[in-house]
């Protein structure tokens, strides 16, 4: 089974001192950054996405620190591929498939559970292969927020914690 992680939007912003911090936002992080490495030693694949903003003001500017992925993230998956997004669909007018190659089941993480998670899961472009979220490694602006968009997308797709994803037996 070819698995890839998909880590969406663990950026600058969303932690304290940026424009949107989220609940969680740091455990879920060192969270992230554990299976990242739970990924690689199991032979799968990472891919990191990243927003970026057309608007002149507000989150994700590009000439703003809050757009940065964190360093965390970006140490833990050295070398992996960084998918520059504009639209909460990680898929959409990106080269995201072309870094899937093979994958028959894509992983998500990230920021934001009730956005970008859920558009990503939910993309037409996603049909080909078996979509899965780590509900434990994903956040939202606050905890009922998080539980509400995991709750919806459990009826769309397979929601698992990542503590079983990455087990020995699950291969």
């Amino acid at each position: 089974m070819t698995r890839t992680l998909i880590v969406i939007d663990v950026q600058n912003d969303y932690f304290a001192g940026g424009a949107l911090p989220l609940w969680q936002a740091v455990e879920t992080e060192a969270r992230i950054v554990a299976a990242i490495g739970a990924t690689r030693a199991a032979g799968d694949r990472v891919v990191l996405v990243r927003h970026l903003s057309t608007a002149p003001t507000g989150p994700f500017r590009s000439d703003s620190a809050g757009v940065a992925i964190r360093t965390a993230i970006l140490d833990a998956a050295a070398g992996a591929p960084v998918v520059t997004k504009r639209f909460p669909d990680a898929f959409q007018e990106t080269d995201l498939s072309s870094h899937l190659a093979g994958t028959r089941t894509l992983l998500i993480a990230g920021m934001m559970t009730q956005n970008c998670v859920v558009f990503t899961a939910l993309s037409r472009a996603a049909d080909a292969v078996g979509v899965q979220v780590a509900s434990d490694l994903c956040t939202a602006p606050t905890e009922l927020v998080h539980n509400i968009a995991l709750r919806a997308l459990a009826s769309k797709v397979r929601l698992r914690e990542a503590a079983d994803i990455w087990r020995a037996d699950d291969r």
